[in-house]
């Protein structure tokens, strides 16, 4: 009988960790999109190796200088994202809360799809085109 008991207290003390551990890595507590430029991309850790960055968010012409820092788990994303550096791009991101070691990353803001950006909006109803114009066609009056 007290075999048992021993048992299933290890056996408690096994899985209540390992359950909190996974439903903390698959729940997210908010999820979202910034745009900006990457600053900063590196691969960080003594043992559980993350990718670390930064994103310089601008909001308004000589508005201070806004970062943000994240997380990327996976290396296809950090390859994704090391194709589009120096150009502006959307990370769509998971905020993870109750992740206990650093193991899991520096920040809270897990980066799982990156996207370039075509349009700069300067601010409401204020957008600048990156991509070059389409030439207009030709009209009739330059016809001979």
């Amino acid at each position: 009988m007290t075999i048992k008991r021993i048992f299933i207290a290890l056996l408690i003390l096994v899985v209540l960790p390992v359950s909190y551990f996974m439903g903390a890595i698959k729940w997210s507590y908010s999820d979202g999109e910034r745009a900006g430029w990457v600053q900063k991309l590196s691969r960080k850790g003594w043992v559980c190796k993350t990718w670390e960055g930064e994103l310089a968010l601008v909001s308004q012409p000589g508005a201070p200088l806004e970062k943000f820092p994240f997380t990327i788990w996976e290396d296809k994303v950090a390859e994704d994202l090391n194709k589009f550096i120096g150009k502006r791009v959307s990370l769509h991101y998971e905020e993870k809360v109750g992740l206990p070691s650093s193991c899991f990353g520096e920040t809270r803001y897990y980066i799982t799809k990156v996207t370039a950006v075509d349009d700069i909006s300067l601010s409401p109803g204020v957008v600048v085109h990156t991509a070059p114009a389409a030439p207009e066609p030709a009209s009739a009056a330059s016809v001979p």
